[in-house]
């Protein structure tokens, strides 16, 4: 296969994502591979970043629990329950993690060798995606660390400002700008160091770990010397990479936005609707009221989850695909899964005459 520019990869990706996806079609085929693609797209990025909220006023408390005015008169018990609870979710997390580092692997075999069949991709890549889900595990911690490293004197410069601060009074707006402004430059840059992870572990590594079982630098230094030899290009596929699966998925919001808000709002009517009716009802009443509103919720939510599907399944296929394609023209091993190479012509044994 011969390397193709990263502007030029864009229409054979989408003839390549029609073609997988709908020749032949068929609605439970379709809809398995849009969710896998999805899952492994949509959910399975490497640094997906998520916050918390928890509000409470100032020396009040809920229900009858005992005052916490300092981190010391934390109870004992609440503060092993909260290690165990943040353990499990962390636990939860990693295996969820887990599968879909199995999925990826098992959706890049179905995508490179055209099969539809998510189980052989999944038991053939048994060992090599735990080996790469293990470094994904290792560079996302070494990230998050490099965070911690760089907040440091910033959060030291917080508690300062709001230590110093009178009580009832209001930051000083000069120290508190001194503090916010040298950090915006800072996130960009995570945010752009992020990115670049995610694509090169995703994207360019590994094919190396599924079809040579390479190892994390031996995977490492074939990628670099690619980079290195086609800098314009690679970053050009980065840029596309991340620009077109943003401008598509405008383009889907626009599209379905009255669609979506009519729907919404139909499902709503018929919830309040539904609750009004039953409101003063008591015994089976009751519970046929309560049952009508959740079986509406599900109706909803199945209508939900399959648009997410049909839409967003062959976004995330063809964003793979341009992936694979893009990469396969500098990636021997991996253009040749694509495009087969043409076997040569059998000799013709001497004395047999030619037609």
């Amino acid at each position: 296969m011969r390397a193709i520019s990263a502007a030029d990869a864009i229409t054979p990706a989408v003839e390549r994502t029609k073609a997988f996806l709908f020749r032949p079609f068929s609605w439970g085929t379709f809809l398995k591979l849009g969710l896998v693609a999805l899952v492994t797209e949509g959910l399975g990025s490497n640094f997906r970043g998520s916050s918390s909220r928890s509000g409470g006023g100032g020396g009040s408390s809920l229900g009858r629990g005992p005052m916490i005015h300092s981190l010391r008169d934390i109870p004992p018990q609440w503060i092993a329950a909260g290690v165990a609870a943040f353990l499990l979710v962390l636990l939860i997390a990693a295996v969820v993690f887990y599968l879909i580092t199995r999925l990826r692997f098992a959706f890049f075999h179905c995508l490179v060798h055209n099969t539809k069949m998510i189980r052989p991709g999944w038991d053939l890549y048994k060992e090599q995606a735990s080996r790469f889900f293990w470094l994904n595990i290792g560079v996302g911690v070494g990230f998050l660390l490099l965070m911690g490293l760089i907040s440091i004197p910033f959060v030291a410069g917080f508690l300062r400002l709001f230590r110093d601060m009178q009580p009832g009074g209001h930051p000083n707006i000069g120290m508190l700008l001194g503090l916010i402004l040298p950090l915006v430059p800072i996130i960009l840059l995570l945010v752009v160091l992020g990115i670049a992870l995610d694509i090169i572990l995703r994207d360019w590594m590994l094919p190396h770990f599924a079809l040579e079982d390479a190892s994390a630098s031996d995977a490492w230094s074939s990628v670099w010397a690619r980079i290195t030899a086609e800098k314009g290009q690679f970053f050009a596929y980065a840029l596309l990479r991340l620009i077109l699966p943003m401008v598509a998925g405008i383009a889907i919001f626009l599209i379905l936005l009255i669609p979506g808000l009519v729907l919404a709002g139909a499902v709503a009517g018929m919830e309040l609707g539904i609750h009004s009716a039953f409101a003063d009802s008591t015994g089976s009443a009751s519970v046929a009221g309560i049952m009508l509103q959740v079986f509406f919720g599900l109706v909803a939510f199945g209508f939900f989850l399959l648009a997410s599907i049909c839409l967003g399944g062959p976004l995330s296929t063809g964003t793979r695909e341009y992936a694979i394609l893009f990469y396969g023209g500098r990636y021997q091993v991996l253009g040749d899964l694509l495009y087969p190479q043409p076997l040569p012509p059998s000799p013709i044994p001497a004395g047999v005459p030619v037609v």
